[in-house]
């Protein structure tokens, strides 16, 4: 009984934890070019940003995949460190991810730019894998 106890209580906190993370952090792409004609280059930026105490792991792995059928991307396999915020020698506080990612269109009219992410948001209880997905919508005229 006592060991039906201690399951029943593990499962209702780790889906209080998962429903409450997404308030731990929010994800920007604040920066993105979203017009641009063709032949120019854009440049695709997604910020990850902690709330409430929280910080996104140094340790856990960090990916971001990008893809675009329209357009050539500088790079299409992102971990923490292709972060333009870097942690420096003795900080003790984690900076939020921020990546920037350049891109070339290579037809006219209406393209995206895909991103799949996956990173673990942590406080000081926990450590969550979190994924999303991002659909960055780009206008090439």
């Amino acid at each position: 009984m006592r060991f039906i106890l201690i399951v029943v209580s593990l499962a209702s906190w780790c889906a209080f934890a998962e429903q409450d993370v997404g308030s731990f952090y929010e994800v920007s792409t604040d920066g993105t070019t979203a017009k641009l004609k063709a032949g120019e280059t854009g440049k695709v930026i997604i910020n990850i940003k902690a709330k409430n105490g929280a910080h996104v792991s140094d340790e856990a792995p960090l990916k971001i995949e990008l893809s675009s059928k329209q357009s050539k991307l500088a790079k299409e396999k992102l971990t923490l460190a292709d972060s333009t915020n870097k942690k420096k020698e003795g900080e003790t506080t984690y900076p939020d991810p921020r990546f920037e990612v350049g891109f070339t269109p290579t037809a006219q009219g209406p393209t995206t730019v895909e991103a799949k992410m996956t990173f673990f948001i942590c406080t000081e209880k926990l450590c969550s894998r979190q994924t999303k997905n991002l659909s960055l919508p780009v206008e090439v005229m």
